[in-house]
């Protein structure tokens, strides 16, 4: 049995965290997302436009890679019940953890080969790496409850998000400055996607050798499939049961569709709804500087307001802490839809949305972590919070490009989202505060 006061698994299990959250900011959000739109739109197509084929069929530019990222979802829902299972089964968390983990990083090094010319096969690294970044996720969430009593869990939890934080920004950095520094930076751009690897899988092997390999002695008797699909079915049964744990899940669900629509949205809210006034020509969209001013901004303020929601939360609990951050993301969506207009204002957005998303996303984790009952089955609970997860980022981008296509304009969508963050906070309404929970068969 692992111990839960061993402060160096604790800290290692954190720097994770540090390792790869270089993914979600310089790939998903920053640089790469720019590099793919210079290259495949208008300016360098040979076409004039911004639509591509991609196996015959023209697909506009964005479009195509919101289905190769929604693709990379679809593989994760598929998998990680099943995947969850055999980790539990047999004490596998640490071999998926770091499949995924080299998963990822290796698609990350293969996006330096990125040809416009050749999508059908260029895309595919880009859908391996959200794959392998989304799939170690609910193996390394999964050892929160093994190696830290629950009174830990919400400052824990925020120190991985904040290291993050840390981590993605020195690395962002680094490619800024090469990018913007050298004599035709530009040219650099590639060598990002290979640092990105290196670090992810490099500061990896901080969290690897030190996290537990099958700390209950678990071996799967029989097929790995058949114990996995076992596994998964009956955690589900236990989810059903433990009520606290079901009305928190559903609440969470809810308000995740806001959450990760927003991430995912906001830079395309900035290109489309900011106007600005550039050596006397009135323009619409920000400037790549100010796009990165304002991703470093969230950043940054996400790592004090992870760790004050974590202090308010010791104090007042993890539900009111979360109803608190709903009701400030309602604020921010209602500025943002009423007010937002300049970079300025888009600034004060940013800061707004990087400190409660640093606090929501710590607390998410923690509390899930927090609420489980008495249970060795860690992976499979954590791949049923990783399938809502998922799928409310598929119908949270679904009902805003819905809402921005019928009313041909960005800013009406955003209400859907105030309803969403509104209706999971009635949800936590119902959430009991204690519960007397099932233990799990062993």
């Amino acid at each position: 049995m692992l111990s839960k006061t061993n402060e160096k698994v604790k800290k290692a299990w954190a720097f994770y965290d540090w390792a790869n959250s270089v993914y979600p900011l310089v790939i998903s959000t920053a640089i790469f997302p720019m590099f793919y739109e210079a290259v495949t739109g208008a300016e360098n197509n040979p076409s004039g436009t911004d639509h591509v084929l991609f196996w015959g069929i023209d697909f506009v530019n964005t479009e195509l890679y919101s289905y190769v990222i929604a693709v990379s979802f679809l593989f994760v829902i598929i998998l990680s019940p099943p995947l969850s299972g055999i980790a539990d089964a047999g004490g596998k968390k640490k071999f998926f953890l770091s499949l995924f983990c080299y998963l990822g990083a290796l698609a990350c090094a293969s996006l330096f080969f990125f040809d416009p010319m050749h999508l059908e096969w260029s895309m595919l690294p880009v859908m391996i790496a959200s794959l392998g970044y989304w799939g170690s996720i609910v193996f390394y969430n999964a050892f929160l409850p093994e190696i830290a009593p629950p009174e830990e869990h919400d400052r824990l939890s925020a120190r991985g998000f904040s290291m993050g934080y840390i981590g993605s920004v020195l690395l962002l950095t680094v490619n800024l400055g090469m990018i913007l520094g050298l004599e035709n930076g530009t040219d650099y751009i590639p060598w990002c996607f290979v640092m990105v690897a290196l670090w992810w899988a490099g500061f990896a092997q901080v969290t690897l050798r030190k996290l537990p390999d099958n700390p209950y002695a678990k071996k799967i008797q029989g097929s790995a499939w058949k114990a996995g699909f076992s596994e998964v079915k009956k955690v589900f049964h236990q989810v059903l049961q433990t009520r606290r744990l079901l009305r928190y899940l559903i609440a969470f669900f809810v308000f995740s569709m806001a959450v990760q629509t927003i991430m995912l949205m906001a830079q395309f809210f900035g290109m489309k709804e900011i106007h600005q006034v550039i050596d006397g020509v009135e323009k619409t969209g920000l400037t790549s500087a100010q796009f990165i001013i304002a991703i470093l901004l969230i950043q940054v303020i996400a790592i004090p307001g992870a760790f004050l929601f974590s202090r308010v939360s010791e104090k007042w609990g993890n539900i009111f802490t979360l109803k608190i951050a709903l009701f400030l993301w309602i604020g921010v969506c209602i500025f943002a839809y009423a007010i937002v207009d300049t970079p300025n204002e888009f600034y004060i957005a940013a800061a707004w949305i990087g400190f409660i998303m640093g606090g929501t996303q710590s607390l998410g984790r923690s509390t899930y972590s927090k609420f489980l009952p008495e249970t060795q089955d860690h992976a499979s609970f954590f791949s049923f919070y990783d399938i809502l997860e998922k799928a409310g980022i598929v119908i949270g981008m679904i009902s805003f490009g819905a809402i921005e296509g019928m009313s041909d304009n960005m800013r009406t969508p955003i209400l859907a989202l105030v309803l969403f963050f509104g209706v999971g906070m009635i949800l936590l309404f119902f959430v009991p505060n204690k519960e007397r929970t099932l233990k799990a068969e062993a």
